[in-house]
C-alpha cells in the first residue's frame, strides 16, 4: 500500500516541481535572455541523431533592433489578436478542435504567439492533449507576470527559421545577409511565411505555398496591431 501511494504521489510531485521550475524561469526571462530553449535542445539532439552536421545559430537582439516590418508580418501570420488577448484565442482553439475531431488526431493547435513561446521555451514538438494542457498552464503563468511586448521580444528571438537557425537576427543574416532591424516588408513577410514549417521550406525553398503565403501576409500587414511597447 505504501509503495502504491508513492507511485501515485510521484507524478504529482514531478508536475509541481516542473511548474515551479518553469515559473522561476519565467520570472528570470522578464529581464534576462534565455541561454538556450528546450525546443533548441530538442532540435539539436534530433539533428545529431540523424547524423546532420548542424551548428546552432542563436543571436539575441533587443526588441528595438528588430524591424517593425517583421513584427507586423508575424502578427499578421501567426496571431492577429495578440495585442488584445490574454494568451489564448478561443475562437481559434475551437476551430482547431473541430479539425482535430475530423482527423482523429491532434494536428491543428490554434496556438497563439504566447502559446508558441511557452512550447519553445519549456516543451517539445510532440502533439498530444496532455502537452497542450501543460502549454496552456505555462502560457497562463507567463501572461500573468510578463508584459506583452516582452513576450513578443522573447518570441522574436527564439523561434526557428531553418536548420539550427533561431531568432530574427540569425534568420535575417542567414537569408538576407543583413541585420533584423533592416528587413524590408517583402523580406519580413517571406520570413514570417516560413515559421509554421521552417524545415520544410528549408528543404523546399521554391515552394509555391511559401510564395502564396508571403503574398497573403503582405496584404494583412497594414492592419497588424502591435502590443504597446514599454521596452
Amino acid at each position: 500500500m505504501l509503495i502504491l501511494k508513492w507511485l501515485l504521489a510521484l507524478p504529482v510531485a514531478a508536475f509541481i516541481f516542473f511548474n515551479a521550475y518553469v515559473y522561476g524561469n519565467i520570472i528570470t526571462y522578464r529581464a534576462v535572455a534565455p541561454r538556450q530553449t528546450a525546443f533548441m535542445d530538442m532540435r539539436m539532439s534530433q539533428f545529431a541523431g540523424e547524423g546532420r552536421n548542424v551548428a546552432l545559430d542563436y543571436r539575441w537582439v533587443p526588441y528595438a533592433d528588430i524591424s517593425t516590418n517583421l513584427k507586423k508580418a508575424l502578427i499578421a501570420s501567426e496571431d492577429a489578436k495578440f495585442a488584445e488577448h490574454s494568451g489564448f484565442d478561443w475562437s481559434g482553439i475551437k476551430n482547431a478542435m473541430k479539425r482535430n475531431e475530423k482527423s482523429g488526431k491532434v494536428q491543428a493547435g490554434g496556438s497563439t504567439i504566447s502559446q508558441q513561446l511557452a512550447k519553445n521555451l519549456f516543451l517539445n514538438d510532440s502533439r498530444s492533449y496532455i502537452r497542450k494542457a501543460e502549454e496552456a498552464a505555462i502560457t497562463a503563468m507567463m501572461e500573468a507576470v510578463t508584459d506583452k511586448d516582452r513576450i513578443f521580444e522573447l518570441y522574436l528571438n527564439v523561434i526557428e527559421w531553418d536548420y539550427g537557425v533561431f531568432g530574427a537576427e540569425a534568420a535575417a543574416q542567414k537569408f538576407y545577409r543583413k541585420s533584423a532591424v533592416s528587413l524590408s516588408k517583402q523580406q519580413a513577410a517571406t520570413l514570417a511565411a516560413r515559421v509554421p514549417a521552417p524545415l520544410f521550406y528549408a528543404d523546399n525553398p521554391k515552394s509555391k505555398r511559401l510564395r502564396n503565403k508571403t503574398n497573403i501576409i503582405l496584404r494583412r500587414m497594414g492592419s497588424a496591431e502591435l502590443p504597446e511597447s514599454g521596452i
